[in-house]
């Protein structure tokens, strides 16, 4: 008989990432992981090939090289930064520092769904938080956390919505939580915002100890396959979550390649400028089509499907799936009736509103 794993554990649904294959089709268009559409930065591609003739050697523990490239492009610095195996592993990190068991956690009701993972590893209880138009609803969060919760997650912009709320709605969040309370703002699009009310949170968390703010290279820089991401935070909240990671854990290609690739500002402005334009044409195009598309400000769309049998989410992910097009379902996030769609090339774009426009008109 097999060893009982800790109480709570076997509850935790294993998160499920987005598909990349499409049975009985070749080369499909995989939409459904919102990676970069123009791949990575060639320099940081040829840093990582580089580094192919020291993977004889352990990396840095500490990630120096690649904190003090963060540090120089963002203008802070170093000793306020964590580096990890993805953004993912820097939130799993802040659950084992920070959560007891009991422990309450808020997120708002669309939140990403490793924060239900987080919460669910410490045993800690998890409170959603309802939303407004598929955007976080501050009131909402401040009512639900009261004063007893120990950490609010707030991604802004969100994943699975594409919405974000503005820096002084953040601002205003965060003073009416108490000071007992460590918000992580997940901040994985930022590099896609354009709106003049937003920001990332990083001067937030530059002015207070009890904020931290995730950030990831699998999206603006194109680096998903090497899952590296960092935070940013009080030397307080960086020395503790130092105590708690692995001692090697982001590994020396990554290292490397994400150097390159935050100092490589003409790919980022590409991917960003690529972005704007197809995040729009999807979102008029999609919506010309009868179908309601949340507004969003990062690299994909949430698409809403009616429950009229034949032309549901489900319906339509399997009319996609048939026709070489993988896009994700969210029923896992609590809606069912709606698929996120990531911004691909061009030719990719154009043929999913293709195939959507044949799909409605069945």
């Amino acid at each position: 008989m097999a060893i009982d794993p800790r109480a709570g554990i076997l509850d935790i649904q294993p998160y499920k990432p987005g598909a990349a294959d499409a049975p009985g089709v070749a080369n499909p268009a995989k939409l459904s992981s919102n990676e970069n559409a123009l791949g990575c930065s060639l320099k940081a591609a040829k840093a990582f090939e580089t580094a192919a003739s020291r993977l004889h050697r352990y990396p840095d523990g500490g990630a120096t090289r690649l904190r003090d490239a963060i540090a120089r492009e963002e203008g802070i610095d170093a000793d306020n930064i964590v580096c990890g195996t993805g953004s993912d592993e820097i939130l799993q990190l802040l659950g084992r520092a920070y959560l007891n068991p009991g422990d309450k956690v808020v997120q708002s009701q669309y939140g990403f769904l490793v924060y239900r993972l987080v919460a669910m590893q410490s045993c800690a209880r998890l409170v959603s938080a309802p939303e407004r138009g598929y955007t976080t609803d501050v009131d909402a969060v401040i009512a639900a956390a009261g004063d007893d919760t120990r950490i609010v997650f707030i991604a802004n912009p969100n994943n699975p919505t594409g919405t974000y709320i503005s820096e002084a709605e953040i601002r205003r969040l965060r003073d009416a939580l108490p000071p007992t309370t460590l918000l992580v703002i997940d901040a994985a699009y930022t590099e896609f915002v354009d709106a003049e009310d937003y920001d990332s949170g990083m001067a937030l968390a530059r002015e207070r100890d009890d904020v931290i703010v995730t950030r990831t290279f699998s999206k603006i820089h194109g680096l998903a396959g090497l899952r590296l991401g960092w935070g940013y935070g009080s030397k307080a909240i960086i020395d503790v979550l130092n105590r708690v990671r692995g001692p090697f854990n982001v590994n020396l290609p990554a290292i490397e390649a994400g150097a390159a690739a935050i100092a490589d500002r003409d790919f980022m402005e590409r991917s960003a400028r690529h972005n704007a334009v197809w995040v729009d044409f999807l979102r008029q195009q999609i919506g010309g089509l009868g179908l309601e598309v949340t507004p969003s400000v990062c690299n994909f769309v949430l698409v809403h499907f009616p429950q009229t049998a034949g032309k549901t989410a489900a319906d339509a992910d399997a009319f996609l799936t048939r026709n070489g097009l993988i896009v994700r379902g969210v029923a896992p996030y609590g809606l069912p009736d709606a698929l996120r769609i990531t911004v691909g090339k061009e030719a990719e774009n154009r043929r999913l509103v293709d195939a959507l426009s044949e799909f409605m008109a069945r």
